[in-house]
């Protein structure tokens, strides 16, 4: 397949669940059969090219679990129709599964008092893999994962950021073309979890050629591993593009200025009139100074505009630049944007 065709295609998927009755349901109407169905998923549809990381967005119950299990051959949909390497996941599940993996980030399913390299070697038997090809590709993806010094030591001596690179590796070991993460750096610190990004931009996307499928809640994976970004809510699919074009679909583009204290008051006003909306002051790490951020509806126009209307007002600035917006504000207005 080509490097930049589409190797997950979703087309129009749907998928529905019956209503659980309460217990106060139960009681009133123990007879009672039929309690209704959810829409957990409706009409979905998008495309991730092979060389790319996708990410997922959505309040929780937007549908994005119920999309990986569809993906993944775990459930059937109702509706529509998905295809991962050109394998349909209703007609052909076993490609399917030997095409895309999830990760799931749970490290219970790590048998904690084997090492790294026997919990590879006991994945890969159940795999299928050869003896030969187990021992060549535990090798391999421990190195991969800066597991290799530490592939004798058990796992249950591990960090969270060391179990969750092994938790790749091992996802890695049938050399699938997608892989599914969700929520993949939860449970790591800031640092831990920027040197996992970086691992799977230039490790996994970039040198093994494997397509990433990203659930998040996290600004940073969001805007600085993903390609392009679709937000799921209710089950349906109300926006996808890049961050900027997100952005801008919303009107939230934002900027920060960095000014003395005693100009605070003016600065505000200056950006007020400029057409600035929700201004924030809030101090900064340096004593005496002042940042005001608001959001405007327009692009870098805006900020030479500001900064020449700041300057002629004889505010001094010491910093203008245009800042990202918050990812849970970011769904927040696609989400309100979305015709009812």
């Amino acid at each position: 397949m080509n490097a930049a065709a589409p190797i997950v295609v979703v087309d129009g998927l749907g998928k529905r669940f019956p209503n659980r009755a309460t217990t106060k349901e139960l009681l009133r109407r123990p007879l009672k059969r039929n309690y209704g169905v959810h829409q957990v998923l409706d009409g979905v549809r998008f495309e991730v090219r092979a060389d790319e990381c996708f990410g997922l967005l959505g309040p929780n119950g937007a549908g994005k679990t119920t999309l990986f299990k569809v993906l993944s051959t775990l459930i059937l949909p109702d509706a529509g129709r998905a295809t991962v390497d050109g394998h349909d996941v209703v007609a052909r599940p076993r490609a399917v599964r030997r095409a895309l993996t999830p990760v799931i980030a749970d490290e219970r399913s790590l048998n904690w008092r084997l090492s790294g390299r026997q919990n590879l070697a006991l994945y890969g038997a159940l795999y299928g893999l050869t003896r030969d090809r187990v021992r060549d590709e535990t090798e391999r993806l421990l190195s991969t994962v800066g597991l290799k010094q530490a592939r004798e030591k058990m796992v249950g001596t591990y960090s969270s950021g060391m179990k969750q690179r092994l938790l790749i590796a091992r996802a890695l070991l049938s050399r699938p073309k997608v892989l599914l993460l969700d929520e993949p750096t939860r449970s790591l610190d800031p640092i831990k979890s920027r040197d996992f990004r970086q691992f799977l931009r230039e490790e996994i996307i970039a040198r093994q050629g494997c397509a990433v499928l990203l659930a998040t809640h996290n600004s940073e994976e969001a805007f600085e591993l993903c390609d392009r970004l679709a937000v799921l809510n209710e089950g349906r699919l109300v926006a996808q593009g890049t961050a900027a074009e997100l952005a801008r679909q919303v009107g939230s583009d934002r900027l920060r200025v960095v000014v003395p204290d005693s100009d605070t008051e003016s600065a505000s006003r200056v950006m007020a009139a400029a057409g600035g909306q929700r201004i924030v002051v809030t101090p900064t790490d340096e004593a005496g100074w002042t940042a005001l951020t608001s959001a405007f509806s327009g692009d870098m126009a805006d900020a030479a505009t500001l900064s020449d209307q700041l300057f002629k007002s004889g505010v001094r600035v010491a910093e203008l630049t245009r800042a990202a917006l918050p990812l849970a504000d970011l769904i927040d207005r696609v989400v309100r944007q979305e015709p009812s």
